[in-house]
């Protein structure tokens, strides 16, 4: 099997599971369990394998050649891109559906492409800015349900929310481009995560809340689940994905994820498939494979 075959298998594995997160969340849910437990038993269960893989790949690690910056650049990274993303993503959940969460959160290549033009000088061209178009046009195609309708303030909060997540998401696609050559793919990947895990636990910690072992065995069967195989497995399967193929085709194949995403909740959530959330699921993602198609 070649590298560009199992790079390709790698990125579709790892996006439908890091995908199908949203329905385990929601699945939580249903057990009357609060955001931040769910969280901080995702990032509770997901921090020894972190930790152990840190300890590992720091062997034989010369600490010496990063420089302080560099350093600082990945705890923001660490806290921004997976610590406020993913709380930001979770809250979201309680208002939004599975299906429309995902296909907010696929907008982050549009996201990351206007971060690094801001942030590295990079110009941005017509084809890139009409691919863009087309992706928000997909959302706006995606919530026709709800312009008109008198849906609940709280769904607009949950969709403010989730646009956050990709937005903060997309510090850690930008900043990984100048910091992982550094660090190493699995290296950044663990520090990172470890930096994200850390910062859930002492959030749980001040917040005064007792209630994390009160709960049905479903829901750290849940927590569990979302940890190995929704965070710890997807992150590494992606990583090694961008390392065989590149980022521009591991962006364009994770397209998948919005689809299955969309289905599954139907079939363990009961979410509706409306011609609305289909039509606009197929423009976002011509959209985003447009922006990860003309990435310079």
């Amino acid at each position: 099997m070649s590298d560009t075959t199992k790079g390709i298998f790698l990125a579709l594995f790892g996006a439908i599971l890091f995908s199908s997160k949203a329905i385990l969340v929601k699945l939580s849910y249903q057990f009357q369990v609060d955001t931040l437990t769910v969280l901080v038993l995702r990032m509770g269960f997901a921090l020894p394998v972190y930790l152990i893989i840190s300890i590992r790949e720091s062997r034989g690690f010369k600490v010496n050649s990063i420089r302080t910056k560099d350093w600082l650049i990945l705890i923001f990274i660490g806290l921004a891109g997976y610590y406020l993303a993913s709380l930001m993503d979770f809250i979201g959940l309680n208002y939004v559906s599975a299906g429309l969460e995902r296909l907010i959160l696929f907008l982050y290549p549009t996201f990351t492409l206007l971060l690094a033009a801001v942030i590295f000088k990079r110009k941005v061209t017509r084809s890139q800015l009409a691919a863009i178009a087309v992706a928000y046009l997909g959302i706006f195609i995606s919530f026709s349900n709800h312009l008109f309708s008198g849906t609940h303030p709280q769904f607009w909060l949950g969709v403010l929310l989730i646009f956050g997540s990709a937005f903060t998401f997309s510090f850690y696609l930008v900043g990984s481009e100048r910091i992982i050559p550094k660090f190493g793919v699995t290296r950044f990947t663990s520090f990172c995560m470890v930096i994200s895990c850390t910062a859930v636990l002492i959030h749980f910690g001040f917040s005064g809340s007792t209630n994390l072992w009160d709960h049905p065995w479903e829901v750290y069967a849940l927590g569990g689940s979302i940890a190995i195989f929704n965070t710890v497995l997807p992150s590494f399967l992606i990583s090694s994905a961008i390392n065989k193929i590149g980022a521009a085709k591991t962006s364009a194949l994770s397209s998948v994820g919005p689809v299955f995403v969309i289905l599954a909740a139907a079939i363990f959530l009961e979410e509706a498939v409306t011609p609305a959330k289909l039509i606009g699921a197929l423009v976002v993602i011509l959209g985003v494979y447009m922006v990860s198609k003309n990435k310079s």
